[in-house]
């Protein structure tokens, strides 16, 4: 292929799915503001690891360091520009890459939580698509290696889901699916918005609690008033994304309609939520992987509370629907963030909203 890619963020989701990009022969260009990772990637290729059924393997890639970007204005410019940043970069990682974009690039959130409107403010709507990745479980576990605690997901589940954000099957749209299938199974959807908030119920439900507990997702669903905690999570996600006009689609392959309910203490949700989600916890494998968020607080990075749980707080508050433990929750992250506290699962027990 002729066109110019580049992924702003060559962390986890951006470095698994660029990988197997430039395995397909795709002209990649990574930049990343970790510079032990840039190095890596230029020393020793990009190394991509799975749990499961994947043989390891590893590309030669550029990457680039932040401070070197400037050097693409004396060639081609980008045709696509993936931005694959923690949300609270999305502003600075688009406004950094847009001038270095064709005149007819444009640029794709491949990231969690809502960032579309924000790359939209800067390259317009016109240049703005989304690509959800849902369950991909991948972490970056060293410089220049990303790890996946699971194999593909294939046709048992449609990991990327690729869309406008008009809904229409366009050109762009159906290339940007080609290249993230690349890696794992895509659908090309028209209900990009629907996935997105289905997506952002899904994070709510895992990422904080892990951060605030220091649990892996198993240990979480394996105690029952934490399992039934995300329930209350996931609720108020849920009515949220319904008042909102959102079409949501399967969370966690349950039916968002039983997990509201059972958050909401209705006994025969919550017993099938509770076969679901223990299903799941049980299975080899299942839950062993921590999420995004239980990673960053580990490694003492920022993490993304504000635009997860701290965003349904913040968009169900007009709507006059109630988010106290999402609320609590994210005060809860941002105390263990700031080292006021310890994560603890005792911390969510304490609450009573379980």
């Amino acid at each position: 292929m002729s066109q110019r890619i580049a992924i702003i963020g060559a962390g986890a989701v951006g470095a698994y799915a660029g990988a197997y990009m430039v395995q397909a022969g795709e002209d990649v260009t990574f930049v990343d503001m970790w510079p032990e990772n840039v190095e890596a990637i230029r020393n020793a290729g990009l190394r991509v690891t799975h749990l499961k059924d994947v043989p390891e393997f590893s590309v030669q890639a550029r990457a680039l360091h932040l401070t070197e970007l400037q050097q693409v204005a004396r060639e081609k410019p980008f045709d696509i520009a993936f931005i694959c940043v923690k949300s609270y970069d999305t502003a600075w990682a688009t406004q950094m890459v847009a001038q270095y974009l064709a005149p007819t690039g444009f640029c794709v959130s491949l990231q969690n939580c809502m960032n579309e409107a924000t790359i939209a403010g800067i390259v317009g709507w016109g240049r703005t698509l989304g690509a959800v990745a849902s369950s991909i479980t991948v972490e970056l576990a060293a410089p220049g290696h990303v790890k996946r605690a699971s194999g593909k997901g294939g046709a048992a589940h449609t990991v990327y889901r690729v869309g406008e954000v008009h809904g229409r099957a366009t050109p762009r749209a159906q290339e940007v699916a080609r290249l993230t299938a690349l890696s794992d199974s895509t659908l090309l959807t028209p209900n990009l918005w629907g996935e997105r908030w289905t997506k952002l119920v899904a994070n709510v439900m895992q990422n904080g609690i892990s951060a605030a507990t220091g649990l892996i997702s198993r240990d979480v669903l394996l105690d029952d008033r934490l399992r039934h905690f995300t329930a209350r999570l996931g609720s108020e996600a849920i009515r949220t994304g319904q008042a909102l006009g959102y079409a949501l689609e399967e969370v966690l392959h349950i039916d968002p309609e039983t997990i509201a309910r059972a958050g909401e203490g209705d006994a025969a949700a919550l017993a099938e939520y509770d076969r679901h989600r223990l299903a799941g916890a049980n299975k080899p494998g299942g839950g062993a992987h921590r999420p995004s968020m239980g990673q960053d607080m580990m490694k003492g990075r920022r993490t993304e509370i504000e635009a997860m749980n701290g965003y349904v707080v913040q968009q169900a508050e007009p709507l006059g629907i109630a988010t106290p433990a999402n609320a609590a929750l994210t005060a809860l992250v941002q105390r263990v963030e700031r080292g006021e506290i310890a994560a603890d699962p005792r911390h969510i027990h304490d609450l009573g909203l379980n």
